[in-house]
């Protein structure tokens, strides 16, 4: 790791956790902002996660604590509302560095591709569909909802992504750190404090 790359995830903590930016477009805005040529090495994920949390160490220790707990009680609601997809909660809110500009990650492992899409609308909730980059770097579909947040006062993105049933398996296994990528519904709950039985 270089100085350099350093510096790249230090600017890109602070617009990853005042702005809500991702990782990969903060990295990019960081390099930018610095001046430095568009190829130059961008630091991995885990120290842009580092430099987030030394970040919200100084400048938000007084408030994220409140925010993370509300964006983890919403994603319980949402887990809860669509336990037959066998729900886990990944990113920001899972791995404990979401602020109040963070979306909500769940991912969703469906027997039919179509039944989580379908349940959005017998519920009557209203989406957007999308494809995105699931976490096997393969294409996924994805319903984005807006979900409103009592305790934060606000709307917050809850991005369903869809995948097989199957692919659960490689969901679990251990990042680099050797953390859970992501956490089902009796995690969660272990995480908030509640008894899980």
């Amino acid at each position: 790791m270089s100085d350099v790359q350093s510096e790249i995830a230090a600017q890109a903590a602070r617009w990853v956790v005042e702005e809500g930016l991702e990782y990969g477009p903060a990295k990019r805005r960081a390099v930018k902002a610095m001046g430095l040529n568009a190829r130059v090495a961008l630091p991995g994920n885990d120290l842009v996660e580092e430099a987030v949390r030394d970040y919200i160490a100084v400048f938000c220790a007084d408030t994220q604590p409140q925010e993370l707990l509300a964006l983890r009680r919403l994603a319980l609601v949402w887990m809860d509302r669509l336990q037959e997809f066998r729900p886990h909660l990944g990113g920001a809110v899972w791995h404990g560095t979401a602020t109040h500009l963070s979306d909500i990650y769940l991912q969703l492992f469906c027997d039919d591709c179509k039944s989580a899409e379908i349940a959005l609308i017998d519920k009557r909730v209203s989406y957007v569909p999308r494809t995105v980059t699931g976490f096997n770097s393969d294409s996924v579909e994805a319903l984005s909802v807006h979900a409103f947040c009592a305790d934060l006062n606000e709307e917050v993105g809850v991005h369903l992504m869809i995948y097989d049933r199957d692919d659960v398996r490689g969901a679990l296994l251990p990042d680099a750190k050797g953390r859970a990528p992501r956490g089902d519904i009796r995690a969660l709950r272990r995480l908030l404090g509640e008894v899980v039985v």
